[in-house]
């Protein structure tokens, strides 16, 4: 299977690429959102607006990247062996470092439920916080990537 998606390499890394950077946008954007939102009325024209662009930046942009990203990611390290033995521990870093932004996927994700239910409990500061943890991850995974000093 690797010889085969060799082949196919430099198109696997490409529609990564695409898709990180897709699912980034949404992971920086959609904390942002929040903090606005938890500035509005609950039940305002505001409040519906915001509703309707958090569900769709999540459900037609960040899910459908994050899914893509996690597929191509898998099939690049079987393509190249990354993380096995020889290679280093920076891959095992970096799917920890993964598995840390799909959790605060999740987190952003539950949090916009609560906001469409009128149930939103978080501050504004707190979004402002939430909105540094995939900038942090992002640089550390980056770093992981290029440089591979783990």
């Amino acid at each position: 299977m690797s010889e085969f998606l060799g082949q196919y390499y430099l198109w696997l890394k490409a529609i990564h690429i695409i898709f990180i950077i897709s699912w980034m946008v949404g992971m920086l954007y959609l904390p942002r959102l929040y903090v606005y939102h938890t500035q509005v009325t609950p039940g305002s024209e505001a409040d519906e607006t915001f509703k309707i662009m958090e569900r769709k930046l999540l459900r037609f942009i960040m899910n459908p990247a994050m899914i893509i990203s996690f597929i191509t990611g898998i099939l690049l390290i079987i393509t190249t062996g990354a993380g096995g033995p020889g290679t280093g521990y920076w891959m095992h870093a970096k799917l920890v470092l993964v598995l840390a932004m799909g959790a605060v996927h999740g987190m952003l994700s539950a949090q916009r439920k609560a906001f469409e239910r009128g149930d939103n409990q978080k501050s504004e500061k707190y979004f402002r916080v939430l909105n540094e943890a995939p900038t942090v991850l992002m640089i550390a995974i980056v770093f992981l990537v290029v440089v591979k000093f783990v």
